[in-house]
């Protein structure tokens, strides 16, 4: 288990009930970087999720690490941004393809609290993200 996701897991457990877990969520998400309107592009956008969702980043380095950012226009989404974006930003292609987020969204337990629609759009952005892993660990 990396440290972030015990970080998320310490936090989400403190807190207590769901109202406070989808304040801290959304708290998350204001606390994201603003991602430049340059990126707002359908190239970056996210199929599959109901908000608008853009994710755009870079491969860097040796061994590549994956520098990401995202953005969305629902503030609950852009929490979900963060959490992804702490579990896998700034870590090696092959460190993302081996973390397990759909493990972590269910520890964290928002598999059981979020709409379906929600978790669509979760895991349409981690796809996006492993895709972009994959494409820089075959680069290597």
């Amino acid at each position: 288990m990396t440290d972030a996701l015990q970080d998320l897991l310490d936090t989400f457990e403190m807190l207590g009930d769901w109202e406070e877990r989808y304040r801290h969520l959304i708290e998350l998400g204001r606390a994201l970087p603003p991602m430049p309107e340059a990126e707002h592009t359908e190239e970056n956008k996210v199929r599959g999720c109901m908000s608008q969702v853009w994710l755009a980043g870079e491969v860097a380095g040796t061994p590549p690490r994956l520098n990401l950012r995202g953005d969305s226009d629902a503030h609950i989404v852009k929490g979900l941004i963060a959490l992804i974006l702490a579990l896998t930003n700034g870590r090696t292609a092959q460190e993302v393809l081996d973390t397990d987020i759909a493990e972590a969204f269910t520890r964290l337990g928002l598999e059981s609290h979020l709409s379906m629609n929600r978790r669509n759009g979760f895991y349409a952005m981690v796809e996006r993200i492993k895709a972009m892993a994959a494409a820089a660990a075959a680069a290597r």
